[in-house]
């Protein structure tokens, strides 16, 4: 089977990680300030705190912005549900914003018109959290520039999108956004197994991040009440969680991280591959701005409406290429659905979800393997449609 996505470990990885087994930290030690300072170079954010997953980054950014039982965030429908539920951890109320036909991005049409409706109901959000979907940045300048006077907080989920980058500069910089998050899950751009990492230009939500990640507890003296009781004593001074990234995982970024823009090379010329010889077939793609260049953590097409998604995604698995459907809508599922959400509720989210498809990409995916992939959509699409 062709997976749509895959890890690529090399031996350099695989000598970190046996360096950082026979040291004396596998976890709490040097690896994961040396990861987080490798971050914040791949970025140009002033701070990382790495966790053990982006959904915990997500869920300690929501707190460290104090949202909080009764505020309510926004973010997109075409996402996974994490980018929701951490405000849900939080006790907040969730609600989406309908995407982009064309990059499945949050739309900002979209999002000025629900403000200004939200100003008129007044319930506006506390924050909103924009997805840069297959890795492809939002417009966050745009973005910014419509939430920043209503006093909105923003958190990048940029799960999909580390090693890209917007106007310029790359994503996680934290230009347009108090918080950025990233996702090292493996079938992300690097991988540390499971893990995630929150940047930030503000030291203040830095130091709140990384004490949340770690039970609230402070070592330093100058933070403690009684500094005298010795070198063994700490304090909690919050309600914390276990969210701290081990140096076995931090060691394996940083060997990763060393490959990062190869690993975005490799992947912008797959697409581009895929470009060319698809670009005759009655499909359309999935694209990011002209304003950004897209780490495509996904490839993405829009199937013709009329044909059934069902029998293609079938034939496809079944000639052994993984593809897969990113994302159903969140308030689709059971759960939000409980909270009251309904079809109908982001037309062009649903929309989107009728038709897309994700068809494999990473970077050890051979010319010979994506051309076995091209030949055999080709063939499916022209088949599904004879027998219509």
């Amino acid at each position: 089977m062709i997976p749509y996505g895959r890890q690529d470990i090399s031996s350099s990885d695989l000598e970190t990680l046996k360096q950082v087994l026979l040291s004396d930290f596998l976890t709490q030690g040097p690896q994961v300030p040396l990861f987080e300072s490798n971050i914040c170079k791949a970025t140009d954010a002033s701070f990382a705190v790495a966790g053990n997953s982006a959904t915990s980054m997500l869920h300690l950014a929501c707190l460290a912005l104090g949202v909080k039982e009764g505020d309510l965030v926004w973010t997109s429908p075409i996402t996974f549900v994490a980018s929701a539920n951490c405000a849900r951890y939080c006790g907040a109320d969730v609600d989406f914003i309908d995407v982009d036909a064309h990059t499945a991005n949050l739309s900002i049409d979209a999002l000025a018109m629900k403000l200004v409706a939200a100003e008129k109901a007044g319930r506006l959000p506390k924050v909103i959290i924009p997805v840069h979907m297959a890795g492809h940045s939002c417009d966050m300048q745009a973005l910014s520039e419509l939430v920043r006077p209503y006093g909105i907080k923003i958190i990048e989920d940029a799960a999909h999108a580390i090693g890209g980058r917007y106007q310029g500069r790359p994503i996680g910089c934290c230009e347009y956004s108090d918080i950025c998050v990233f996702s090292f899950h493996p079938v992300k751009i690097i991988t540390t197994g499971e893990g995630g990492v929150a940047t930030t230009n503000d030291p203040a939500l830095a130091k709140t991040i990384a004490s949340l990640r770690s039970h609230g507890i402070s070592k330093l003296p100058q933070e403690l009440t009684r500094p005298e009781e010795g070198d063994w004593y700490y304090e909690q001074d919050t309600l914390g969680f276990n969210y701290r990234m081990t140096d076995l995982q931090a060691g394996l970024g940083n060997s990763q991280i060393q490959r990062l823009q190869e690993f975005v090379k490799r992947r912008n010329e797959l697409v581009q591959r895929y470009h060319l010889f698809l670009s005759a077939l009655d499909i359309e793609f999935i694209r990011p701005s002209e304003q950004c260049l897209s780490a495509y953590h996904l490839f993405i097409i829009r199937l013709p409406k009329e044909l059934d998604r069902k029998l293609v995604f079938n034939a496809m698995r079944a000639a052994g290429i993984g593809v897969h459907v990113h994302y159903i809508p969140v308030y689709l599922q059971p759960y939000y659905t409980g909270l009251g959400f309904n079809q109908g509720h982001c037309p062009e989210a649903e929309s989107y979800y009728a038709s897309c498809l994700t068809l494999p990409l990473y970077p050890t995916l051979t010319d010979s393997e994506q051309d076995y992939v091209i030949e055999t959509l080709a063939a499916v699409l022209d088949k599904v449609k004879r027998d219509r």
